[in-house]
């Protein structure tokens, strides 16, 4: 909302500068931040005292995790989600509909994976919320969100796909494309789920992908700089790289408590809402194949659990040591901080890759 002191620039010149996006995406990512790193101490002691013995751990997981993990409080999504929902309403201007749509469905994710993470503390088990119910939900936030998309979206890019690497391939999906859409939601959303599994792994490769996407999102909704790399000019996008700076931000201030050995995870509650962010973002900017590539390392993560499901129903046996792939490779001897911190290496690498796509044509 400090976007309206912009109006009184007549009275003093320099408050012009809260027209630009990348001042208030700055001003987003700093309030994201220290919100996150005021309210973790209380948070976490708050979640500590209610939940007790934490978050119920995998018994048939790394051995190690039953003396280092547990007892650690989950849900510390709500910090991350606190932070950013601040930090974008006080610098994203509310008069932005792609805006609300991209935080509507974070908190609808967000909801969604409360609710499991609840379940599964007061019952201290890994049963949670049903996974067809849990899909269900997930899928009609999902189609809701894609049909507003259309609406909102020039209607010469409504419905339809954009291919990187070619200037003038777009792909009409006709109102197929609201299913495909929602598909591209709900499978970032339990991709980024699945990858959340080891102390600070899933939330920088999150921060990588929104600070990618922020950049992405500033260049489509810039005429200008649109032209000049051929990709698709989508009026109103350049917004979402407030809501991203604030992901940035408010990222950055969990990462201190995350970071190994974990005070708090994020959970279902962060990891949902976060995957369904980047997601709708995706969509809104017209760049859904880019979010595979950029977030590669989550596409892989939710294979490998695929991989593992359908290769022992077809023989009975584990084509992984352990599913998702960050614990096949902890059993085969490497250490959790050797994981991380190739994986976050390998969310780099993905991250140049897909920013390529935006020349290479």
């Amino acid at each position: 909302m400090l976007i309206f002191l912009a109006d009184l620039n007549g009275y003093f010149s320099p408050l012009n500068v809260f027209r630009y996006i990348t001042f208030r995406t700055a001003g987003a990512v700093a309030t994201a931040l220290l919100f996150v790193f005021w309210l973790g101490p209380a948070a976490i002691s708050s979640l500590r005292i209610r939940q007790g013995k934490g978050q119920p751990i995998r018994e048939d997981g790394p051995q190690s995790h039953l003396l280092t993990k547990r007892g650690t409080p989950t849900m510390g999504g709500l910090m991350i989600l606190a932070g950013l929902l601040v930090a974008t309403v006080l610098w994203a201007d509310p008069r932005n509909l792609y805006v609300w749509v991209v935080v509507l469905v974070m908190l609808g994710f967000g909801a969604i994976g409360f609710y499991d993470d609840f379940l599964k503390v007061t019952k201290q088990s890994h049963a949670g919320f049903s996974g067809k119910g849990r899909l269900t939900l997930e899928i009609l936030i999902g189609l809701i969100a894609c049909t507003a998309i259309a609406f909102i979206a020039t209607p010469g890019l409504s419905n339809k796909l954009s291919v990187p690497f070619f200037k003038d391939l777009l792909l009409d999906f006709g109102w197929f494309y609201i299913a495909f859409g929602a598909f591209v939601i709900v499978g970032a959303g339990n991709a980024v789920n699945l990858t959340d599994g080891l102390d600070g792994l899933a939330i920088v490769p999150v921060m990588i992908a929104g600070a990618t996407f922020g950049f992405i999102a500033y260049l489509a909704g810039n005429a200008i700089f649109a032209n000049y790399l051929q990709i698709r000019f989508v009026p109103g996008t350049g917004e979402l790289a407030v809501l991203c700076g604030a992901l940035l931000g408010a990222g950055l201030g969990f990462l201190w408590f995350n970071a190994p050995p974990a005070q708090v995870f994020m959970g279902d509650t962060g990891s949902l809402a976060l995957g369904g962010l980047l997601g709708t973002t995706a969509i809104a900017t017209k760049h859904e194949v880019v979010l595979a590539i950029v977030g590669g390392l989550f596409v892989v993560e939710a294979l490998s659990v695929f991989i593992q499901v359908g290769y022992f129903k077809a023989t009975g046996k584990r084509f992984f040591r352990m599913a998702p792939i960050h614990h096949h490779f902890e059993q085969i001897g490497w250490t959790e901080s050797q994981v991380v911190i190739r994986f976050w290496i390998i969310a780099a690498l993905l991250a140049l890759v897909g920013l390529s796509t935006l020349k290479l044509r």
